[in-house]
C-alpha cells in the first residue's frame, strides 16, 4: 500500500491500531544518497573507531534526505501462533516547507540511477511526500505560530498565495453577503496555511475546509466575530492543526516510539541514523549521546544482517550478497526447517506483493526483513532443541533465542563489525594490522599502494611515516595470503604491525625520556664529581 500526502492523516487511525496491536515492525528506507564523495582522511575506513565512523558518516546523513520509507507490521494471527499476518506500507516522504522551515538537500547520482532502475515513482516524493520535521524544527514552528510572528517564506508559496488573495478580493468585489465560491485543488496543511493569510488579510470572509477545497464564505464584520469566538474553528485550534498537518509522518514516527515495538532492519545503521536526524534531533556530535537516544526511542532493535553472518557461517548456505538473496536460501529447500516454520501471509491491501517481487521498494523489502526474521529465529530454536521442537513457538520464544542479537547493528567498513546499543561497543575481531615497509620508491601514495595489492585482495592504507603503510582488511586469509606472497619481496616487504614497535609516536616518547634520562644521569654525574 503506498501513502501519499493526501490520505496519510486519514490513515493514522488504521495504522495506529496496526502498530499497537504488532508483535514486531520491518523497517527499511530509500534516501536521495548514501555518502558524500569525501576524499582523504574523511573516508571512512577499517582503521576507523566507531565514534570516528559515526562523525564522518554523520556529515551524510545531514547532506542527503529520505525520499521512501517502508514499514511492514507483523501481527500473529489470533489462535494460530505459528502464523503471521504482514501489513506493508510505502511512505513517500518530502521536507516540510512552512514558515521558516526550508530545508535543503543533494541527490547523488548513483542513488538516483539506483532507484530508477527499480522504477521508483519520483512524482510521488517530488509532488505529494508527506512533510515531516524534527523536534527543533517544531518548536520554532510552534513558537512563530502562537507568537503571530509566522510568515510565507518559499516564494512558491508566496506566488500561491498571492493569486488566491487577488481571486478571493476581485469575487468579494461581486459578491453578497452570504455567497461562497471554492478554491480548488489546495490540500494538506497548505489548505490551513491559505486560510490563515485569508482570515488575516480579508476581516469580511470566513473559510472552511472541505473535501473539494477550501470554501470561502463573505460574511459581516459582526457574524466573523461570533465565528472567531464560538466556532470550534477557531484559530486557536487552526494553529493546531497546521502544527499536526506540518508535522505529517513525525506525528506517525512518535506513535511508533510510544508502542515500543521491535524495530527490524537489515544493515539498519543508516537508518537510524535518518531516522534520528530527521524525525527526533539533529545529530548530536557525541557518538555515545547517540547510542544512548537510539535506545531511548527503541529499545529492541535486531538486525538481520547481524543474525544471518552467524548463521550462514554455521550452516555453510551458498554466499548471499543481499536482502532478496538471504531470503531465497531461507524460503528452499537449503533450510532445514522450511516445511516447519511460521507461516506468513499478506493482508489483503497488500496482496500485490504475493505473486510479484518488488525489490527495493521500501515496504517489500522491509517485508523481507521481517520474514527472514521469522525464518532465521525459527531456524536458531531449532538449533537448540532439534526435533524436540514440538510446540508451535510464539514471537517471544524467538525473541528470546535472538537474545544474543539485540541492539546489536551491523556496522559497514570500520574497525568493529557491529555496534551495540544497549552497552559498550565488543573489541574488533579484525584480522590484524600490517606493516608495509617500501624500498627504493620515493614519493609513493596511498593510491600506489592500493593498486599494488588490489589483485590480490583489498585493503585499506594509511601512511604511517613516508616510507612505512599500515594495511588493514577484513578478510584474515587475504592478510595471510599476503604475509606469504611478499614474503621475500625486493621493493615491498611486509609484516605484521607491533604498535610499541612501529608507532612513531612511540619512538618519539622513548627518544625524548632517553633524552632525559641522559642529560638526568649526566647532571648527576657532574653533581657528584663537583667540590
Amino acid at each position: 500500500m503506498d501513502v501519499c500526502a493526501d490520505e496519510f492523516e486519514q490513515s493514522l487511525p488504521l495504522l495506529q491500531e496496526l502498530v499497537l496491536g504488532a508483535d514486531f515492525v520491518g523497517l527499511d528506507i530509500e534516501f536521495t544518497g548514501l555518502r558524500s564523495n569525501l576524499s582523504g582522511p574523511q573516508q571512512i575506513s577499517l582503521f576507523d573507531l566507531p565514534s570516528e565512523w559515526y562523525l564522518k558518516t554523520r556529515q551524510s546523513v545531514q547532506q542527503f534526505t529520505i525520499c521512501q520509507i517502508g514499514l511492514s507490521v507483523f501481527s500473529s494471527v489470533e489462535g494460530e501462533s505459528d502464523k503471521y499476518e504482514a501489513h506493508s506500507c510505502n511512505f513517500f516522504l518530502f521536507p516540510t516547507t512552512f514558515g521558516v522551515l526550508d530545508s535543503e538537500f543533494s541527490f547523488q547520482a548513483s542513488s538516483v540511477q539506483f532507484l530508477n532502475q527499480y522504477g521508483f515513482n519520483y512524482n510521488k516524493f517530488l509532488k505529494n511526500g508527506i512533510p515531516y520535521m524534527n523536534e527543533e524544527q517544531e518548536k520554532k514552528i510552534k513558537h512563530n505560530l502562537l507568537t503571530g510572528s509566522w510568515k510565507v517564506r518559499s516564494s512558491l508559496d508566496k506566488d500561491q498565495i498571492k493569486a488566491v488573495i487577488d481571486e478571493v478580493t476581485r469575487w468579494l468585489d461581486q459578491a453578497e453577503e452570504g455567497d461562497w465560491m471554492t478554491l480548488p485543488g489546495i490540500t494538506g496543511f497548505q489548505a490551513f496555511e491559505v486560510q490563515l493569510v485569508l482570515r488575516q488579510a480579508l476581516p469580511n470572509v470566513w473559510t472552511v475546509l472541505k473535501d473539494r477545497g477550501v470554501i470561502v464564505k463573505k460574511v459581516s464584520k459582526q457574524h466573523r466575530w461570533y465565528l472567531e469566538n464560538t466556532s470550534c474553528d477557531r484559530e486557536s485550534c487552526w494553529k493546531e492543526r497546521i502544527l499536526l498537518s506540518a508535522r505529517g509522518f513525525s506525528v506517525f514516527f512518535q506513535m511508533l516510539v510510544k508502542a515500543q515495538k521491535p524495530l527490524v532492519g537489515h544493515n539498519m545503521m543508516m537508518d537510524l541514523l535518518h531516522l534520528h536526524e530527521k524525525f527526533f534531533r539533529p545529530l548530536p556530535e557525541s557518538y555515545d549521546q547517540f547510542k544512548q537516544n537510539i535506545h531511548h526511542l527503541f529499545p529492541v532493535l535486531i538486525d538481520t544482517k547481524n543474525v544471518t553472518k552467524d548463521v550462514w557461517k554455521e550452516l555453510n548456505f551458498p554466499r548471499v550478497s543481499n536482502l532478496s538473496e538471504v531470503y531465497e536460501v531461507l524460503s528452499s529447500d537449503l533450510n532445514p526447517t522450511k516445511n516447519s516454520g511460521p507461516v506468513i501471509v499478506h493482508s489483503s491491501k497488500c496482496e500485490k506483493y504475493v505473486a510479484t517481487k518488488y525489490p527495493h521498494e521500501a515496504a517489500y523489502d522491509a517485508f523481507l526483513c521481517g520474514s527472514v526474521l521469522l525464518k532465521v529465529a525459527h531456524l536458531l530454536l531449532w538449533r537448540v532443541h532439534g526435533s524436540g521442537l514440538t510446540l508451535k513457538p510464539s514471537f517471544p520464544r524467538y525473541l528470546h533465542v535472538l537474545a544474543p542479537y539485540v541492539n546489536q547493528v551491523n556496522l559497514i567498513r570500520a574497525g568493529v563489525p557491529k555496534i551495540n546499543f544497549s552497552g559498550p561497543d565488543y573489541p574488533s575481531v579484525r584480522p590484524p594490522i600490517l606493516l608495509l615497509s617500501v624500498r627504493r620508491w620515493p614519493g609513493i601514495s596511498e593510491q600506489q599502494v592500493y593498486r599494488e595489492f588490489q589483485n590480490l585482495c583489498k585493503f585499506d592504507v594509511r601512511r604511517l611515516t613516508p616510507s612505512q603503510f599500515l594495511l588493514l582488511t577484513n578478510k584474515f586469509k587475504d592478510a595471510r595470503n599476503v604475509l606469504k606472497e611478499f614474503r621475500g619481496h625486493p621493493t615491498l616487504r611486509v609484516s605484521l604491525y607491533r604498535y610499541w614497535r612501529h608507532s612513531p609516536d612511540v619512538s618519539c616518547a622513548l627518544q625524548v625520556c632517553g633524552i632525559i634520562t641522559t642529560w638526568a644521569l649526566l647532571a648527576f654525574l657532574l653533581g657528584r664529581s663537583s667540590p
